[in-house]
C-alpha cells in the first residue's frame, strides 16, 4: 500500500498533465496515500549560457514555474486538493528522484511519449527514474 505519491509534470506538456495527475489521484485514493507533484525546469547557471541571464532570473524562472504549477493541478483536479507542489531546477531525472526522497515517496507516476531514435541512445527521463528510483514507478503512456 502506497503512503506517499509523487506525480511528475512537463510543464513544456500540460496537455499530457491531466492524465497523470488523475492518475495519481487514483492511486492515492487506494491507499489514502498523501500526493505531491513536482516539475523540474532547466538550469542554466552553471553554464556559459547563465552569463546571458540577468541576476535573479533563476529565482524568477522558479517562481513562474511554481505558480504555472499550482495553476495546472488546479485546472485538472480543482482548487480543494491537497497537494504539495515542488518545483526543481536541473536535469530532469535528477530533481524527479530527488523529490521523490523527499517525500519518501513509494510511487512515482511519470509519463512517457512514443520513443524515437535518439531516446534509444539517450535514454529519456522517465527510463532513467524507472532505472535509478528506490520506489515504484508506474509509466504512462500519452
Amino acid at each position: 500500500m502506497n503512503k506517499s505519491i509523487l506525480v511528475a509534470v512537463d510543464l513544456a506538456h500540460p496537455e499530457d498533465a491531466a492524465g497523470l495527475l488523475e492518475r495519481g489521484v487514483y492511486e492515492a485514493k487506494e491507499g489514502d496515500a498523501h500526493l505531491a507533484v513536482v516539475t523540474v525546469i532547466p538550469d542554466y547557471g552553471m553554464s556559459i549560457v547563465g552569463s546571458f541571464f540577468k541576476d535573479g532570473a533563476d529565482e524568477a524562472a522558479l517562481k513562474y514555474a511554481a505558480e504555472r504549477l499550482h495553476g495546472l493541478t488546479a485546472n485538472c483536479l480543482g482548487p480543494d486538493r491537497q497537494i504539495q507542489h515542488i518545483v526543481r531546477s536541473g536535469n530532469g531525472y535528477e530533481g524527479i528522484l530527488i523529490a521523490a526522497e523527499e517525500v519518501g515517496a513509494d510511487l512515482i507516476v511519470i509519463g512517457a511519449h512514443k520513443p524515437n531514435v535518439r531516446d534509444y541512445l539517450l535514454g529519456p527521463n522517465a527510463a532513467r527514474v524507472v532505472r535509478h528510483s528506490k520506489a515504484s514507478v508506474l509509466v504512462v503512456r500519452h
